[in-house]
């Protein structure tokens, strides 16, 4: 399989449980929730997204064939460091491109695989840590894994709905919009209303990390 990836680096995990982590961040190009162009943001099902995952231009990102010059170039990436090797996959939306190859390959060179999805599409087995963030009207079809992360407000989504799903972390997240201090507020109104929730920060956007 030929995989495309929009940008590659190491980093510090900056959001979700796992924040602070050193990690090499892998993004996927492509979504099935948003084509990535701003003339389809107003009618896309998922039109808040602060990423850009069109495309295979970034930094560290390209046309890789295979699952091994991938995974190789994960681990290039890394260094050699041996201890606690971390990716994290995302997109975009990871489940169009990552397939159970490249999890082996990532894993025969010690990588635990962290993925964020938004739960459209089941998950690749072999995951090491799942993150599913729920988009307001779509079929969420993954409703378990590690945490579940909710952008928040979000019209058409109900908190209370999620809280039966099989997750360990309950999270909300401010969305990262025009009303900041409004999403801000909003969130920790919910924390503070339903304690299965926590507040999350976007923290590599406080430091000033990529």
């Amino acid at each position: 399989m030929s995989y495309a990836v929009k940008e590659a680096f190491l980093t510090l995990q900056g959001e979700g449980v796992q924040a602070g982590s050193r990690a090499v961040f892998l993004r996927f190009a492509g979504c099935n929730l948003w084509s990535g162009r701003e003339a389809d943001r107003a009618t896309a099902q998922c039109n808040f997204c602060d990423t850009d995952f069109v495309g295979t231009d970034g930094p560290g990102g390209g046309k890789f064939a295979g699952a091994e010059r991938l995974a190789a170039h994960i681990e290039a990436l890394w260094g050699s460091e041996q201890d606690r090797r971390l990716v994290v996959i995302t997109g975009g939306e990871p489940m169009l491109q990552l397939d159970t190859a490249l999890i082996e390959a990532l894993h025969a060179r010690d990588f635990r695989v962290a993925v964020e999805s938004n739960g459209t599409i089941a998950a690749t087995p072999g995951i090491d840590w799942l993150c599913i963030s729920p988009k307001a009207g779509t079929d969420v079809v993954q409703r378990s894994g590690n945490e579940l992360k909710l952008v928040w407000p979000q019209q058409g989504i109900d908190p209370v709905d999620l809280e039966g799903w099989g997750f360990d972390h309950f999270l909300v997240q401010p969305m990262d919009c025009a009303e900041t201090q409004a999403s801000y507020d909003a969130s920790i109104a919910l924390a503070m209303g339903r304690p299965k929730w926590r507040l999350a920060l976007q923290a590599h956007k406080v430091v000033g990390l990529k």
